[in-house]
Order: structure tokens, then C-alpha cells, then sequence
């Protein structure tokens, strides 16, 4: 359970065991929203026909809020015959004996996971699960729980993430984008006051008018490149940055150029962190350089995969860049490379460009 980092994947892991585990049919774990339903519910030995013809979630009544509502423990020989059941919908799979339980974080009812039709003979009348289930059911459940709330920390560090990367990207739009606009106006403003008195003049304001309003279009087809989301999980990280370089390149005056070397999959956090990592290096080269060529490079060597990103820009002294208080990024980027086990080295001088290198550990 501790492996997965997506909600689904470790909710799919907890169902999956705790049937094996207990030799049961059937398994489902339920996440509560706040609305009387669930927010996810999983279950395992459904077919997936069998799921859809079902329809729609329960809703938090009988046995579920039961569990969700209190902290006992329901071990029944026939859920059918309780007084809180409620009836299942026309498909629903015939079930008897039953054990299910709350799984809790601290005070709080995360979830509720239950079993049923245990696979044995059973005592005439009585449940088939046993008090020994119901204590390993319990033990599963404490872990489950701590599986359950570090996903959702996980989650919800990638959402601040990416409210990260967009914060940035709006402050960028607004130096960048921003700034061409008002010039351009006060230069359109300037060729209208010149263009009786001195019509060469409006002219060359003209011209400078049009080469504004190209600058502030590549800033703006630049920005929405890194607002689109990396389709790394359908395309890979070698074609997901590929197309993004082919994009880049035709959005800003300098020639960006891609190559790839021998890289196979990666693990998700991974690439997810190479990429970030192209797209501060790419910002930099393009924005802050007047690089006129930009050439990243993703390659296998050894038993490391490494990412470099050069340019033939102005470069710059990095420890004078630590001495200013200005960072160009790069505390992101080395954060970014150590989360995953990687390292990132600076390379640059005056008038010398920039490289920036990341590597991690994988084939």
C-alpha cells in the first residue's frame, strides 16, 4: 500500500488484500464526500459489466453509515436480514455474511471497507468471518490509513505545485507581456503625434510598433506552451518534450533544438521532474540569455539518464547570482532534481552561455 502515491492506486491496493487476505468474494472501500455520498468507492470481484449495470454510488445509509457514522466494527452472519439493510439495486451481486469496519485518521472517519461471502463453510446460522478476520481486517485497516493520508498529502502537494507554476507564470505575463503592451502604446501614441510633422519619424515609430507587437505574441504563445499540461503519462517525457521544443522554437526568435539518446521509460516522479526542469532551463535561455541557439539534449549514460540544456547566451557568474539574492530558478530546479535522487549542475560564465545538467539514477 505504502508504494502507490495516487489516491485510486492505493484505494485499488487496500481492496485487493484485504480480499486475499480474508479469503472473501467481495471487497469495497468507500471514500466519504460531504454531500451523504462518496466521493470514490472500490471494489473487488465485480466485473466491470457487472459495475456498470449496478448505476450509480450508494449513498450513506445502512450498513455503510454504520461505519462511517460509528466506531464498531459490523460482523454479521446475513447483512440481509438486519434491520438497517436497506435493499441493493437489481444487479447487485447476492451477499451474506459480512464484515466491515471504519478506517480512521485520528478522529476522523476516512473511509469504510467491508468484506463479504467468505469463502468457507459456514456455522449453521452463524457469520463466516471470525473474530481472528476481524482482528487482521482492523490491522489492515490502521495501515490503510496511513496509506490513504500520505496520497492525499501527496495530492495535494502536486495541486500547490502546480498553483505554483501558474502564480509564476502569471507574475511573468504581467513583467513580460505587460510591459511590450504599454510600450507599444506609448510608441503607437508617439508615431500619431509625429505623423503630420514629421512623417519619417511616424514611420520608424511604425515600424517599431509591429516589432513590439511580435515580441508580445511570442510571449504570450510562449507562456500558453507551459500553461498546456504535459501529456507525459499518454506521450513519455522524450515526446512530451520534444513537442514542446518544436513549439518553442517556432515562438522565439532563437533556434531550440532537441535530441534524444537511447531513453527508455522513466518513473513518473521522475519525469515529471526532468521536464520542470528543461522548461526553468528553456525559460532562462529564452527570456533572460538573448541566447540565439538553445540545444537540450536527453540521454542514457550508464546506469543515469541525463539532461542537458546549452546556450550560446551572455552567461553569468553563479555565485555573483547566489551573492544578489536572485536565483534564476535554480533552487527550484536543484530541489526538484535531489526530490527525485538526481543531482543539477551549473555551468557558466560571461559572455560563455549556460549549461545546465541534471542527471538520475535509471536506465
Amino acid at each position: 500500500m505504502s508504494r502507490h502515491l495516487e489516491v485510486r492506486d492505493v484505494l485499488k491496493t487496500i481492496v485487493a488484500s484485504a480480499r486475499e487476505l480474508l479469503d472473501a468474494e467481495y471487497a469495497a472501500l468507500g471514500v466519504p464526500d460531504d454531500h451523504g455520498g462518496f466521493a470514490q468507492f472500490v471494489v473487488d470481484g465485480v466485473s466491470e459489466e457487472q459495475w456498470k449495470a449496478i448505476g450509480p454510488l450508494p449513498r450513506q445509509h445502512g450498513i455503510l453509515a454504520a461505519m462511517l457514522h460509528g466506531d464498531a466494527t459490523e460482523r454479521l452472519a446475513d447483512v440481509r436480514q438486519d434491520p438497517r439493510f436497506e435493499g441493493w439495486p437489481d444487479a447487485h451481486p447476492d451477499m451474506s455474511d459480512f464484515l466491515g469496519l471504519p478506517i480512521r485518521d485520528g478522529d476522523e472517519v476516512i473511509g469504510a471497507l467491508f468484506l463479504a461471502n467468505k469463502r468457507c463453510p459456514k456455522p449453521e446460522g452463524g457469520c463466516g468471518f471470525t473474530a481472528a478476520d476481524e482482528e487482521l481486517l482492523t490491522i489492515l485497516a490502521q495501515h490503510a490509513a496511513i496509506a490513504l493520508t500520505n496520497a492525499r498529502l501527496y495530492e495535494r502537494s502536486r495541486e500547490l505545485t502546480i498553483a505554483e507554476e501558474r502564480s509564476r507564470l502569471a507574475h511573468e505575463l504581467h513583467d513580460a507581456v505587460s510591459q511590450k503592451l504599454f510600450s507599444l502604446r506609448l510608441t503607437a501614441q508617439a508615431a500619431t503625434a509625429l505623423v503630420d510633422r514629421d512623417p519619417a519619424r511616424a514611420k520608424e515609430e511604425l515600424h517599431q510598433v509591429a516589432d513590439l507587437a511580435a515580441e508580445a505574441a511570442d510571449e504570450l504563445r510562449a507562456a500558453v506552451v507551459e500553461l498546456r499540461p504535459a501529456a507525459l503519462d499518454e506521450d513519455g517525457l522524450v515526446a512530451t518534450l520534444r513537442t514542446q521544443i518544436q513549439v518553442m522554437d517556432r515562438a522565439h526568435s532563437a533556434h531550440v533544438v532537441f535530441d534524444s539518446c537511447g531513453v527508455r521509460a522513466l518513473p513518473a516522479a521522475q519525469e515529471e521532474a526532468l521536464l520542470r526542469v528543461a522548461q526553468e532551463a528553456l525559460h532562462n535561455a529564452l527570456r533572460h540569455s538573448g541566447a540565439t541557439r538553445v540545444d537540450v539534449v536527453l540521454e542514457r549514460r550508464g546506469d543515469h539518464v541525463r539532461l542537458g540544456v546549452t546556450d550560446d547566451g551572455c552567461g553569468f557568474e553563479p555565485g555573483g547570482v547566489r551573492r544578489a539574492g536572485r536565483h534564476l530558478g535554480l533552487v527550484s530546479m536543484r530541489d526538484r532534481a535531489s526530490g527525485v535522487g538526481g543531482s543539477l549542475t551549473v555551468e557558466s560564465a560571461p559572455g560563455k552561455g549556460t549549461t545546465i545538467t541534471m542527471e538520475v539514477p535509471g536506465a
